[in-house]
């Protein structure tokens, strides 16, 4: 196995969401990941196969039962991380807390949840919506008259898988130096106001209203914003700097000197009308053949359907078929898709054998 990470042993509990994405994370840049799961479980969406999953071989242990938590010990004795999504206090019920592995002390403990371990709502179910609830973030984000869930991209996999990967190599990093593992406490909701460190900046200087689409990035400002098209498609505009403004209004064939101050906000509406006029005279493909390639900032909005097939992505290898390639890029250990396999007990130990 080829990578950055080849020389890493994870196991990783069966989890939802943020979990598994971390661990496909790790598996996509080398990592050896063995991913528990309970015997029969199937996918919450049904799935035959989940993208997430990607890139590691599982085995199916009951921890409910003495030889699956003795089976799972022994392979967390062995590995240098571990990834767990459970409430707090599962695991050390389970026996396989972070307290319970003294013949492994490099071993770096990564934990994932809504709430974190601790804290009054640390034992309260929740979903990624409910935690980036109460950072600020999801009040920024919509138009003015309600709050609009990211998909589950803010929280769950940016907040949380991302930072908990983060987390994981800081804390691998240091056991390699130190000697002495450490638990990772990844908690969504602080993911999410970490996030949030420019917007509450600029809140904090006056520079920010705390409302929806009233901001420059929010959509409140006409210069970056979606626009709706002659075909019923959308582009997307990003013009802020001024000499991007210029290239858009030019490729658009709109004369500055008669569309309202863009540098005055009570002037917005006016200019937002007249940008939303001239884009709906044509289709969405036309204004991209127009713009795309420029410094106008402004790219066609894509469907899922259609992103794998923008000849960018395809020039890039960003998708393979519909799925997402291993990303950030390496230039000298890149990452890269591997089958994954269910494995036996005595095939997995004797993977983790060293």
């Amino acid at each position: 196995m080829s990578g950055a990470l080849s020389s890493l042993r994870i196991v990783e509990i069966a989890g939802l969401g943020p979990t598994p994405f971390s661990a496909m994370w790790l598996a996509d840049h080398g990592a050896q990941v063995l991913r528990i799961t309970r015997p029969g479980a199937r996918h919450i969406f049904g799935l035959e196969r989940d993208v997430l999953d990607r890139g590691r071989d599982w085995l199916e242990l009951d921890l409910k039962s003495p030889e699956g938590r003795a089976a799972a010990h022994a392979l967390i004795a062995g590995a240098d991380a571990v990834i767990e999504g459970m409430r707090p206090g599962v695991m050390e019920r389970l026996g396989l807390g972070p307290g319970d592995f003294p013949e492994n002390p490099r071993l770096v403990y990564g934990r994932m949840t809504g709430w974190g371990q601790a804290g009054p709502l640390a034992h309260s179910a929740g979903h990624d919506l409910t935690y980036i609830a109460i950072t600020g973030a999801l009040h920024a984000i919509g138009p003015a008259a309600h709050p609009v869930p990211p998909l589950n991209l803010v929280g769950d996999f940016a907040a949380g898988s991302m930072y908990l990967v983060a987390g994981m190599l800081a804390a691998i990093l240091s056991a390699r130096e130190t000697g002495r593992g450490q638990v990772v406490d990844a908690a969504i909701s602080d993911g999410v106001a970490h996030l949030m460190a420019m917007i509450s900046g600029l809140r904090a200087g006056g520079l920010w209203q705390d409302a929806r689409q009233a901001n420059l990035l929010d959509g409140g400002a006409p210069y970056y914003g979606c626009y709706a098209c002659a075909c019923g498609g959308f582009l997307a505009i990003g013009a802020i700097e001024p000499q991007f403004w210029a290239e858009l209004l030019r490729r658009l064939e709109l004369n500055p000197a008669t569309l309202p101050d863009r540098v005055d906000p009570a002037q917005w509406p006016a200019l937002r009308a007249a940008l939303a006029a001239r884009i709906a005279t044509r289709s969405r493909d036309d204004w991209a053949a127009v713009l795309e390639g420029s410094d106008a900032c402004a790219a066609p909005v894509l469907s899922l359907d259609e992103a794998p097939r923008h000849p960018h992505n395809v020039a890039r290898g960003t998708f393979h078929g519909s799925e997402p390639a291993p990303a950030p890029r390496l230039s000298e250990t890149p990452g890269a898709l591997r089958p994954g396999r269910q494995l036996s007990l005595a095939e997995a130990r004797a993977a983790w054998a060293r």
